[in-house]
């Protein structure tokens, strides 16, 4: 097996590993970054979210497996869930420190491209 340059993509790869293990305590796993990325994307394209929304991402994993992952992102204090006008729904709004999460990775892609 021949040695070749990193792609950018494994070199990204490496930084958020290298990010996780600079930032010890509990991780979210692949169903909660799921439900973590299309929160922050809702909220940067200013739209609203509800807990409904999310638990009905069947894709992802059953509605209870769902809605214990929204618990455990509040837990970690990733998310936050808010009552909305209607009173009966919950929006579902990322905290300072998922807006963080989300920088630093953005961070480790620029520089696994610039390293290109």
């Amino acid at each position: 097996m021949s040695v070749t340059k990193q792609t950018p993509y494994l070199r990204f790869l490496n930084l958020l590993d290298a990010l996780d293990r600079m930032n010890p305590g509990k991780k979210p796993d692949e169903i909660e970054k799921g439900l973590l990325d299309k929160i922050v994307t809702y909220a940067h394209a200013q739209k609203l979210i509800l807990v409904g929304n999310l638990i009905s991402m069947s894709q992802l994993g059953s509605q209870a497996t769902l809605h214990g992952r929204l618990k455990n992102l509040v837990a970690m204090g990733y998310i936050q869930m808010v009552e909305n006008i209607d009173g009966r729904k919950k929006e579902v709004l990322p905290t300072k420190l998922a807006i963080k999460r989300y920088e630093e990775i953005s961070r480790c892609l620029e520089k696994a491209v610039k390293a290109a």
